[in-house]
């Protein structure tokens, strides 16, 4: 195994952890919503469970796409499968637009009909501020985790998780509007959380459309600077970065003493990309085009107009 295979192998092991701990975690919390609140005729605590339940089927979902995304480069796909995990991210979204219709339908026919079936008791506020905590855990952990280890699959899950705390906190108001004598409060705050899902779903499609769209993924000015500090670099210019957070792409082009070898010209070469990664740990591999000083390519200008 390659020191790079090793390295994606160690990186869909750490993701994967942190999916199997957000995954029974989920589960929990969505039994004790969903069946309370089938127990007490509560559309809002059904709703936010059902949230909850397609919360731990997107883990499902992300644990399958990092281990599609941690096989190594092979001759049908030599930049590697990073991206299975950006699929895996696509598919929580639509399983988000899913949840999102199962919780507005329901609550606009409650609305329709005027079936308010909500009982409210003690206990029902003991199981959402229980499970708030818990989801507010879960978010926290998850968001440290995704941008430690530079996972689409885990902070779009945080960011879904995230969701959940919202609900929860709109689902506890609308259990205290019913308390309080307003018993359609219950499906109104069912549509809130279809919102919140909706709104959840979309943060999820940005993400990777922007992974899918090759986005920039490191500033421009920042890798040139690194690639101009290396003695010898006369200018650095079409500097391109792609790919995912955790995996990066890069391809640049410098010039370089027209009277240069193409021995020593390749050492420098070798030395801008060993600079570029020391400083992006998330680079897997730079491409560096070598130039003479003064030949301007596809830039006008040369060198002068970087």
């Amino acid at each position: 195994m390659t020191v790079e295979s090793a390295a994606g192998t160690s990186h869909a092991h750490r993701v994967e952890r942190v999916l199997w701990i957000v995954f029974v975690l989920n589960l929990a919390v969505a039994a004790a919503k969903y069946f309370y609140g089938l127990a007490s005729g509560s559309a809002s605590m059904q709703a936010d469970g059902i949230h909850s339940v397609f919360d731990s089927v997107g883990n499902i979902v992300g644990l399958v796409s990092i281990a599609l995304a941690a096989r190594p480069a092979d001759a049908g796909h030599p930049y590697g499968h990073s991206k299975f995990e950006t699929y895996g991210s696509l598919v929580i979204g639509v399983l988000l637009l899913a949840a999102a219709f199962e919780v507005g339908s329901g609550a606009v026919e409650k609305l329709a009909t005027g079936t308010y079936t909500a009982v409210v008791t003690p206990a029902s506020f003991a199981v959402m501020v229980g499970t708030l905590a818990v989801n507010l855990g879960v978010t926290t952990y998850e968001r440290r985790a995704g941008r430690r280890l530079k996972s689409e699959i885990i902070m779009a899950d945080a960011a879904h998780t995230l969701s959940d705390v919202f609900v929860s906190l709109g689902v506890i108001a609308g259990l205290a509007l019913v308390a309080l004598g307003f018993p359609q409060a219950d499906p109104v705050m069912a549509l809130v959380v279809t919102v919140a899902i909706l709104f959840s779903a979309w943060g999820v499609f940005r993400a990777a459309f922007r992974t899918l769209s090759d986005t920039a993924q490191l500033p421009e000015a920042d890798v040139r600077a690194v690639a101009s500090a290396v003695e010898g670099i006369r200018g650095v210019h079409r500097v391109r970065t792609r790919g995912t957070e955790a995996e990066v792409y890069c391809d640049l082009h410098i010039w370089v003493d027209p009277a240069m070898s193409v021995r020593d010209a390749h050492a420098l070469g070798d030395a801008v990309e060993a600079a570029v990664k020391g400083r992006f740990p998330a680079v897997k591999e730079v491409l560096v085009h070598i130039e003479p000083e003064g030949d301007a390519g596809d830039d006008e200008g040369g060198p002068a107009g970087e």
